[in-house]
């Protein structure tokens, strides 16, 4: 599907973009733009991925003339640029805004100017039943993404735009399984915000598949969410120190700016019409103009459904995640031996 294809993928140099690149690279595809504003990031990314087909561009995601300038001739996007630290986000939401809002909107209006067939743009679970920032900011970017395929449906464009939402990719950067590896190594206490605080839990290969997914079966406007297990945040130290054999003091220090005990992937609304594709929840946009007199098949009233959230999804027993991140880390980052 993507032989002799262009493929841009904005937020390149980040965990998301690295793997998904290095599964592109695996196909006949002709070319991968890499477009970021991390210019360390992207030498990085140059000296330890050689080929001739990845091309990078420094840019903005917030500069509609970089978003115009990179997307000519491409035929897909996948737009993972992003502010995502709740913490920072919280302390800075404009920047969020620009970024997560204005920057998905710029790169989805550069995309149609310049003919792009299908965009997948990428979500989280923070931005249901937001209480942060960053959820606010990327339940409102979800929102602009949707109202802009329900425009190119109207405007007969050919251009498909799609959403995916996961939780907590494990060993992404700046996440806390890495950052309690530090921590085990370093010999330091292990810093909890709350050891009830639940976390879907998600594999980098898991994100690609998620969005692969997506970019195959999605139809403009869909949302689409991998169903996945959680763990206590406490269990998942446990766990990371009986893999490393190690006896660090936990610290329990309250949660941080915006951070919510649970999260959810799906409201309850949603799951009212979500469809059930196996491994997926797939969620239809309501593409129906706002003149709701003048449509003939009406909604169905939302029958009373529970959300999907990491409280009430399959809990992970400690040796299940242990398990769980000695599987993942084989074919991921190689962080624990």
């Amino acid at each position: 599907m993507f032989s002799n294809k262009i493929i841009l993928i904005s937020g390149g140099t980040g965990s998301f973009g690295t793997q998904m690149l290095k599964s592109l690279i695996k196909t006949k595809v002709k070319e991968i733009r890499i477009f970021s504003r991390d210019e360390k990031k992207q030498e990085d990314l140059r000296r330890s991925l050689k080929d001739k087909r990845v091309s990078y561009i420094i840019g903005d995601v917030r500069d509609y003339k970089s978003t115009l300038s990179c997307t000519r001739k491409v035929d897909y996007v996948f737009q993972a640029a992003a502010l995502k630290q709740v913490p920072t986000c919280e302390f800075f939401p404009l920047e969020a805004y620009k970024t997560n809002v204005i920057g998905t909107s710029n790169i989805i209006d550069a995309s149609i100017e310049n003919g792009v067939k299908k965009i997948v743009v990428l979500s989280t679970d923070k931005a249901v039943y937001p209480i942060n920032a960053m959820g606010i900011s990327k339940a409102m970017m979800e929102k602009v993404a949707i109202s802009k395929a329900r425009d190119v449906l109207t405007k007969k464009i050919n251009c498909s735009i799609c959403v995916t939402r996961y939780g907590n990719v494990m060993f992404s950067r700046g996440s806390l399984i890495p950052f309690l590896i530090n921590r085990i190594n370093n010999g330091q206490e292990l810093t909890l915000t709350d050891p009830n605080m639940t976390r879907f839990m998600m594999s980098l290969e898991d994100s690609v598949n998620l969005v692969k997914e997506a970019f195959i079966n999605g139809k403009n406007g869909d949302i689409y969410v991998q169903k996945s297990p959680a763990a206590t945040i406490k269990n998942i130290a446990i766990a990371l120190l009986r893999i490393f054999k190690k006896n660090n003091k936990i610290k329990i220090i309250g949660p941080r700016h915006g951070e919510k005990i649970h999260e959810s992937l799906c409201t309850s609304e949603e799951m009212a019409k979500a469809k059930d594709e196996k491994k997926y929840f797939r969620i239809p946009a309501d593409l129906r103009n706002i003149n709701y007199d003048i449509h003939q098949n009406k909604n169905k009233i939302s029958k009373l459904t529970e959300a999907y959230s990491s409280n009430n999804t399959y809990r992970l027993k400690v040796e299940e995640i242990i398990k769980l991140l000695k599987k993942t880390n084989q074919t991921n980052l190689k962080l624990i031996k």
